[in-house]
């Protein structure tokens, strides 16, 4: 297992959307996801991990240890019965595997796929690898300002029809050839918002990390993922997603309270509540205790990122945390 990562980790991740939907809920005709109590658009926690994924498989597919384990389409028994097969020779039947085989199994997992030591899994299905806290966890998302969903009508040029009767190609093409024009066209819709910035709060723990065997190239990969995700994920349903700001709180230690190994332990278990740490504020903060503000710079209704400015304070930091500003 690799060597797990010794600092404990928070993050305010700022991302955007313009003229898309960032995130649909199926429930609600794929519109895009609101709280219906202030009508601030939310990000689902899934959502994000599916893209940093999506990105991890792109950029190191292939690679020895950054296998994905939640693919699309795909059956998840699959891949735990290769655990089993690879770390005990055999693949058990369901529920007949012992502790120490599936602590086996799960240690396989952990070491091949990235999403599994990282975001964790529930592996306790089909032949059984046990169940995995993963050292990283996401928020939703939450936007900094209310949306406003549109539900937009489109004209689709094109039918697809479930011809009765048709057995072969000609049946398909009589039938399109008797159609009057107009029955070959029909309408269709799209949901977006205007726009919108969104903030979504994430944690790192080093001490999961530790079950797991997160280190430190896997949160590198992490910060790269968060940067780079939606530029190779474009699709006309998304819109213009981007990453706007990537601040990470890392607790090293305050070298002023006690010896080497209190410090590692601090820094293992954190100097500092995540909440302090992460809760920016709208506008200047009148007490002076937020990290991150975030301020409108048009009375308007904000349409572009211009519109916002963010302020990091490093001089607020408590003792033992330092700030990373990634993106």
């Amino acid at each position: 297992m690799k060597q797990p990562i010794k600092n404990r980790h928070d993050f305010l991740f700022l991302f955007d959307c313009e003229n898309g939907n960032p995130n649909g809920d199926p429930d609600a005709g794929n519109t895009p996801r609101v709280d219906p109590e202030d009508m601030h658009g939310l990000v689902s926690d899934v959502a994000i991990k599916r893209r940093v994924r999506n990105y991890v498989s792109a950029a190191r597919g292939g690679e020895e240890g950054f296998n994905i384990f939640m693919q699309h389409t795909t059956n998840l028994n699959t891949k735990i019965a290769l655990a089993h097969d690879k770390a005990n020779g055999k693949v058990p039947k369901k529920g007949e595997a012992n502790r120490d085989e599936v602590g086996k199994a799960k240690h396989w997992m952990c070491e091949n796929f990235y999403d599994v030591r990282t975001f964790g899994a529930v592996m306790s299905t089909g032949p059984n690898a046990g169940q995995v806290r993963g050292a990283v966890q996401v928020s939703f998302a939450r936007s900094l300002d209310p949306i406003l969903p549109l539900d937009l009508s489109l004209t689709r040029g094109a039918v697809a029809e479930d011809v009765s009767g048709a057995k072969n190609v000609s049946d398909f093409e009589k039938w399109e050839k008797d159609q009057p024009e107009d029955k070959l066209r029909t309408m269709g819709r799209k949901s977006l918002i205007p726009y919108g910035l969104y903030v979504a709060k994430g944690f790192v723990s080093a001490h999961l990390a530790r079950e797991t065997g997160f280190g430190d190239d896997d949160l590198a990969l992490l910060w790269e993922a968060l940067k780079n995700m939606y530029d190779l994920d474009r699709s006309a349903s998304k819109g213009l997603m981007a990453c706007r700001g990537l601040y990470v709180f890392k607790h090293v230690g305050d070298p002023s309270n006690g010896s080497d190994k209190d410090r590692e332990r601090q820094a293992m278990l954190g100097c500092a509540p995540a909440q302090n740490l992460l809760d920016f504020s709208r506008g200047a903060d009148p007490a002076g205790k937020a990290m991150v503000e975030i301020s409108r710079l048009s009375e308007t209704e904000p349409r572009t990122f211009r519109d916002y400015k963010v302020t990091l304070f490093r001089e607020r930091l408590p003792k033992g945390v330092e700030v990373l500003e990634l993106a």
